[in-house]
């Protein structure tokens, strides 16, 4: 027996990073890039390496290259943390696993390190693995929170649902992670919003560096935590942004968000210290008359543009930055 999943790139419209804060945010999924994960019986549980897992180099500049660009880690450890928890899941409900082994595969173009969720969508395609090949069902609403603790619990990395709500849903998707409700229920209030009603969207992210997401999480962690009035605030803030642009969106208004991506990226900016390289990102697309925020933690930004001739501008003032823009496919 073989079975194969997928899971998509995404990028936050508008809220983030309030959706590990008990925030609202709005996502959707980028189909231009994805990790593919592939299963199959075999005598021994085994992950096979992909090519972002090597461990030989032709000289040292080529390790130094290869980490500055991919990080210390492949997507083994997010692999094994997946069928981990996917066991203890299966424990606690109650549900006894066939004694069937399987040697399990990935590869994925999603751009590292640049806020585009390429591991969340690994640890995704993994589960979706696992459950069609034990014919295991969980249900949907409770997936992100699975996918999630495998970062959270297993691998000590801060994250919030947002990524593995649109990545299990796809689409376009309104996330209101009420904290009463979420402590009732186990999970948030899930919207699907129709991607017809988006306006023109392209995506820039940056192929010269990858900064990494554990970072700035942690950081705003920390200050959540203590009770930070401004982290509580800003949070309330991204909240409403995103409670907004659902309104305008619903409305037939997309083509209206725009000054609310420029508000939410702002609030950002004077909440944290943000790298100027990325800072310098929004800054180009702005000039060239789009509206723009980070998509996630940073490395890439999101952005809306009126026509045809502004997204051309776009395109132009980051010609030679080593930046990397596009259109989003939302639907297939």
């Amino acid at each position: 027996m073989a079975v194969e999943a997928s899971a998509h790139a995404r990028a936050g419209l508008v809220g983030n990073p309030s959706d590990g804060y008990f925030g609202k945010t709005i996502s959707f999924i980028i189909r231009n890039y994805a990790a593919k994960v592939s299963l199959y019986e075999s005598p021994e549980v085994e992950i096979v390496p992909s090519f972002r897992d090597r461990s030989r180099y032709a000289s040292v500049r080529d390790l130094v290259e290869d980490v500055r660009m991919q990080g210390y880690y492949g997507g083994i450890r997010l692999m094994k943390a997946t069928v981990r928890k996917f066991v203890d899941y299966c424990d606690a409900e109650g549900i006894t696993l066939p004694d069937q082994n399987f040697s399990i595969r990935y590869r994925s173009n999603i751009p590292r390190r640049v806020g585009m969720a390429g591991s969340s969508a690994l640890v995704t395609a993994t589960l979706r693995c696992l459950m069609e090949f034990y014919e295991v069902d969980i249900p949907r609403t409770r997936q992100p929170s699975l996918i999630l603790s495998v970062e959270n619990e297993e691998l000590g990395i801060s994250a919030g649902l947002q990524d593995r709500v649109i990545q299990v849903y796809e689409g376009c998707v309104f996330m209101d992670f009420d904290k009463e409700f979420m402590e009732a229920e186990g999970h948030g209030r899930y919207e699907p919003i129709e991607p017809h009603l988006l306006p023109p969207l392209f995506i820039a992210y940056r192929t010269d560096f990858e900064e990494g997401s554990e970072m700035l999480h942690n950081n705003l962690r920390e200050r959540w935590l203590r009770g930070d009035p401004e982290v509580i605030e800003a949070m309330r803030d991204f909240a409403s942004y995103a409670d907004e642009v659902r309104q305008l969106l619903i409305a037939g208004r997309g083509n209206e968000i725009g000054p609310w991506l420029d508000q939410n990226f702002d609030r950002r900016r004077g909440l944290i210290k943000i790298d100027p390289q990325n800072i310098e990102m929004v800054e180009r697309a702005r000039a060239a008359g789009a509206h723009a925020k980070f998509a996630g933690s940073g490395g890439a930004v999101v952005g809306v543009y009126p026509d045809e001739a502004t997204y051309r501008r776009v395109c132009e003032a980051f010609s030679g930055a080593n930046v990397m823009v596009f259109k989003p496919q939302v639907v297939e």
